[in-house]
């Protein structure tokens, strides 16, 4: 037990301290502010620092980011100029003050290991305000459904969601002081990225899409291109977040930390379970506030169904994007993570094959890697924790970007896309610049020559990679393409360089196109049996795509977005390699012809070039699919009228008042999405009528030759002899008579519909203007009879 007069002492000393941090702005005070830190923790012992992890530390937290007035919860004043430690430091450019920061805050400064050995001791538990969780997790912890799920759903907040113990009622995120400080760096950018935080807000659905967010991007320090004249050495965040990152997320031999991982083995007596349990906490609460934060399926579909978890909160956030001006963040923490794959897949001489034996040997780099002995599996890296919230963070990006907006947040979440499509071009390289910042030396000027000497490019070593990340290549292109055609007239020459980069890349390698094509057939395949070897080897795949398109992109579809260019589910089964309507082929031919169309009106300075990025462009789509890049396409194209604006070709679809009326659905009426003058539900209910009376009259089958034959030879008339014609008796045998006439005038019938193709199609019922007219006439049905019993 500590003496009173020391315990009074340290609580004023931390007061003082917390008095000091919350004062200083400028670089002399803040350099004395760290000074007094660490003067502080060096001469206490870590059972002494509770007043101080009470007090100061949060005050050093909110100036640090510049959270308001020195208590964490408080909001931050958006109409004042930024006056975070963070903030002071990228403005000024002061190195001086930036190492004097870096070396309070780095993972091996005084101030890290003061906070391991409190939490060792279990002093110090801070309640995290709930207004600062991600959006998802605030309706879950709002909902009493759906609370006791969240903390097996979400891996960070594991056992740390407990009841208020002044309110009963309410329940509370409780952190230790390592996971409190991970929450808020966490928090920072998301915070600066918003630009839209109060003290405690109602959850309620904001304005779709956030347009002013995305029009005017406020990024943190370090989210935009740095000027020429701004140094690394002074990007704060991004050093600590590296550091962090170097430090408590492994990448080299991974299975080191997790042997047998999940068997019955024993560990060593060398394994420490807090490496990969720190590690993991990182990791997910970098994933949730940066990747996932407002998703509205945040979780796997089929582990949410499993604990009973119904998202209350999809119409509240359904079409909202993701936060803007994240790129370096989430860059850097991809980079990093992805690392895992090259040194513990392609490095290491072992994986870890999901339901097989722990270890297994692959062949070494010179051998060739043989699709058979790769499988859908739960992967020895940090892959498989980056692969949905990545796609969604990215799809969403694409599809809710709004239109009349900027494409500059849409064209950063593309370059971490790129960054994902090539792997093989990433190395502990990449790095070199924020190695010397973090170690204050000089970069090594070998960089470029070993960058140039390193040999880049897809190898059979990576069909893993490409096989779990299939989607990646696939799907996520065709919703590009339906991106680049939405916003191809704000600014063709960005658009078409950039569906330039993704298609270089497919192209990039013959064997990573020949890949794709065989898993897109294999895909396609419904061949079960024995047969062609190269299908059967990736038709095994194609359950686990499927399934992984179903998740990925649950509650995700053009139709959601307005002014979108595809329609409703014309990418549920992966058509990039189609020659189809809805194919790839068709919508790269029509990007082109629109882009060509579009570039005429380019500065006449900028016009070679831009028709030399158009014929790259035909150059390498002709290369994707093998063959001329324009092709007659299967629908007409109608000339646009001269005096018809741009602007208005490119309406939203919800102002589709006034140039809806003129345009026409050119795919399956039955088939095209819900108009807004249909009822919904009834067309669905319908459609699905209409579907099966087609199948029970075989409508559906196209007539065959075979069948035209037998029906030109069958008899068009019955002979009824005159002996026939007088045991006619009775009003039975006319009605069957009757009866037979009428079953063939409906076979008839039915066979002019199969030859022509007509169909049933009640959809029609659906229309509001039909309901309006039955309710009509039932209210007039009604009133008549009313009027009539009156009368009478």
């Amino acid at each position: 037990m500590l003496p009173h007069s020391y315990t009074v002492d340290s609580l004023s000393q931390s007061q003082d301290l917390a008095s000091d941090i919350l004062a200083a702005s400028t670089p002399s005070n803040i350099s004395a502010a760290c000074s007094s830190v660490e003067s502080f923790l060096q001469s206490h012992s870590p059972d002494q620092c509770r007043h101080f992890f009470s007090i100061t530390f949060p005050s050093l937290i909110c100036k640090l980011f510049g959270f308001g007035d020195g208590t964490a919860a408080s909001p931050v004043q958006s109409s004042l100029p930024p006056n975070g430690w963070v903030d002071i430091i990228s403005g000024a450019n002061d190195l001086d003050l930036a190492e004097r920061v870096f070396s309070l805050l780095s993972p091996s400064g005084i101030l890290m290991s003061s906070i391991f050995a409190v939490d060792k001791l279990s002093l110090v538990k801070y309640v995290f305000p709930t207004e600062r969780l991600p959006e998802y997790a605030r309706f879950m912890l709002s909902s009493e459904k759906d609370r006791s799920a969240l903390s097996n759903l979400c891996p960070f907040l594991k056992g740390k969601i407990e009841e208020d113990s002044l309110r009963g009622s309410s329940y509370e995120v409780r952190l230790n002081v390592f996971e409190y400080y991970m929450f808020w760096l966490s928090y920072y950018p998301v915070c600066r990225g918003n630009n839209e935080i109060s003290a405690v807000i109602p959850i309620q659905k904001r304005n779709m899409f956030r347009l002013k967010n995305w029009t005017r991007i406020k990024g943190f320090p370090g989210s935009n291109k740095r000027d020429s004249d701004q140094k690394l050495e002074c990007n704060i965040y991004i050093r600590l977040l590296y550091s962090y990152l170097k430090t408590f997320v492994p990448v080299f031999d991974l299975n080191a930390h997790q042997p047998y991982r999940s068997s019955l083995l024993h560990y060593g007596n060398g394994y420490d379970g807090s490496v990969m349990t720190r590690a993991e906490f990182v990791v997910n609460v970098f994933v949730h506030y940066w990747l996932v934060e407002n998703d509205f399926s945040p979780f796997p579909v089929v582990t949410a169904k499993s604990f009973g978890v119904a998202p209350p909160f999809r119409t509240a956030v359904e079409e909202i994007p993701p936060t803007c001006g994240l790129e370096d963040v989430v860059k850097l923490l991809v980079k990093y993570l992805n690392l895992s794959w090259v040194t513990n897949g392609l490095g290491s001489e072992n994986y870890t094959e999901y339901g097989e034996s722990p270890r297994w040997k692959t062949p070494t780099s010179g051998s060739s890697f043989h699709v058979a002995n790769l499988s859908l599996r739960s992967l020895t890296s940090w892959n498989t924790l980056l692969q949905r919230p990545l796609y969604r963070f990215i799809l969403r990006s694409f599809l809710f970007c709004p239109l009349g907006s900027s494409i500059k947040n849409a064209s950063q979440v593309f370059s971490i896309w790129i960054m994902y499509l090539e792997p093989w071009m990433s190395s502990l390289d990449d790095l070199t610049d924020l190695e010397a910042a973090l170690n204050g030396s000089v970069k090594d000027v070998k960089k470029e020559e070993s960058s140039k000497s390193r040999v880049c490019g897809y190898t059979s070593l990576w069909q893993s990679y490409v096989i779990s990340n299939y989607l990646y290549y696939s799907s996520l292109v065709m919703h590009f393409i339906g991106f680049a055609h939405k916003f191809l007239h704000t600014d063709p020459e960005t658009i078409t360089q950039m569906i330039l980069k993704v298609m270089s890349i497919l192209t990039s390698s013959k064997d990573l196109l020949v890949l794709m094509k065989n898993i897109d057939k294999g895909f396609h395949s419904k061949q079960t049996g024995p047969g062609s070897s190269t299908v059967n080897e990736y038709t095994r795949f194609a359950p686990s795509i499927r399934e992984q398109l179903k998740d990925w992109e649950d509650g995700l579809c053009e139709s959601n977005a307005d002014g979108s260019f595809l329609h409703e589910n014309w990418n549920k089964d992966l058509k990039l390699f189609s020659d189809g309507e809805d194919g790839g082929q068709q919508l790269l031919q029509l990007f082109i012809l629109r882009a060509e169309a579009e570039l005429q009106a380019v500065p006449e300075k900028n016009l070679s070039e831009a028709l030399k990025c158009i014929d790259s462009l035909k150059q390498v789509v002709s290369n994707f699919f093998g063959g001329h890049v324009i092709k007659p396409i299967a629908f007409s194209l109608e000339l646009d009228q001269p005096h018809k604006n741009r602007d208005e070709l490119f309406k939203p679809r919800g102002a589709r008042n006034q140039i809806a009326g003129s345009m026409k659905y050119k795919g399956d009426w039955m088939t095209r999405p819900v108009s807004e003058d249909e009822v919904a539900w009834m067309a669905k209910l319908l459609i699905n009528i209409s579907i099966w009376l087609n199948e029970r009259l075989g409508l559906n089958q196209p007539v065959t030759n075979k069948d035209k034959k037998e029906n030109s030879e069958s008899v068009s008339y019955v002979d009824v002899s005159e002996e026939d014609a007088r045991n006619v008796a009775g009003p039975g045998d006319a009605a069957r008579m009757m009866m037979r006439g009428m079953v063939m005038v409906c076979g008839s019938v039915l066979q002019l519909m199969r030859r022509y193709g007509v169909r049933v199609n009640l959809r029609v019922m659906a229309s509001k203007k039909f309901l309006m007219l039955l309710f009509l006439y039932f209210l007039f049905v009604v009133l008549k009879r009313i009027v009539t019993r009156m009368i009478w």
